[in-house]
This record gives structure tokens, C-alpha cells and sequence, in this order.
């Protein structure tokens, strides 16, 4: 059966990281972290503001590459980090995320992205995986993952190092 769309990476429109999340994907996705009234929230990546607009609150902050606010050299005190973020940078993302030390750090990442490597970084600075909820969105590639990880709360998952053969 064909289709006039096609899901391919040679079919992208762009050929860059830059996935803007629809809003109401957004909001599902904020709605999946418990938070404090008190609690400042962060978008390292706002770009049209599909997260940093419908955060619960007006104690948040943003960052912005195009607005040369690069969340990499961010230094504020925040509780929460909900993104979208850059794929390729991914690794130096989670490194940035786990620096800035916050209580809640939330990602909808690419499925393929969600590695065992980088879900034990995170546990081994003390987050665990709380959440996850597995989702498409049509004009991107492949399955999403909505996943939060949270400081000093145990992984819903357990990751089997062993090799079978």
C-alpha cells in the first residue's frame, strides 16, 4: 500500500534537528509532571513555545539558540527541564541537564534515543526513570518517547547488562 507521505529520513523537509513539537504534545507532556506551585521550570529550546506557553506558571525561564541564549552555557536555578531536545547534541544535553541539577528532568526524545547508556547516566547522578509513554507523531520518523526522570526516585525499568548468546 502507498502513501503519498512518506516517513523516510530522505524525505525530510529539513535536514537539521529541528522538530518543533506540536502544542497539544506539549501539554500532554507537562501535564505528566507532579510539581510544586514554588517550582521554576525550564525550555532549554522554546523556539515557537509549544512547552515555555503552556507551562503552569509564570516562574519559568527559556533558552533559545536562534535567540543566541544556547541552554549549553545556561547557569540559572531551575526544579524542572521539560524539551524537546536537539538529537545530535544529546549526550552533552543529558550532561548539561544533570549539571543544572534540577528535581525534574522530562524528555520527548526519539525511541532509538532512549539508550540504556544514557538512561544509566542519569541514574547514576541519582535520577530515576518514573515515566514514559511511547507515541507518534506523524511527520516525524519513527516512534517518540515522552520520558521523565526524577532526583532520587527509583527507575520503573531495570536494565540487563548480560550478553545471551
Amino acid at each position: 500500500m502507498s502513501s503519498s507521505v512518506s516517513h523516510s529520513i530522505s524525505q525530510r523537509k529539513k535536514a537539521n534537528d529541528v522538530f518543533i513539537t506540536p502544542p497539544e504534545l506539549a501539554k500532554k507532556h507537562i501535564d505528566m509532571i507532579e510539581f510544586n506551585e514554588d517550582d521554576k521550570w525550564l525550555d532549554p529550546c522554546r523556539n515557537d513555545g509549544s512547552y515555555y506557553n503552556n507551562f503552569p506558571t509564570e516562574n519559568k525561564d527559556y533558552c533559545e539558540i536562534l535567540e543566541q541564549k544556547d541552554f549549553l552555557e545556561y547557569n540559572g536555578d531551575v526544579d524542572i527541564i521539560i524539551q524537546n531536545p536537539p538529537y545530535s547534541l544529546m549526550n552533552k544535553w543529558i550532561e548539561k541537564n544533570i549539571e543544572l541539577n534540577p528535581r525534574v528532568i522530562s524528555f520527548l526524545i526519539g525511541l532509538g534515543n532512549l539508550t540504556a547508556k544514557r538512561i544509566e547516566t542519569l541514574e547514576n547522578a541519582g535520577y530515576g526513570l518514573t515515566k514514559m509513554k511511547m507515541l507518534k507523531v506523524y511527520s516525524w520518523y519513527g516512534m517518540s518517547v515522552l520520558v521523565v526522570f526524577e532526583k532520587e526516585k527509583e527507575s520503573i525499568i531495570e536494565i540487563d547488562r548480560t550478553v545471551y548468546h
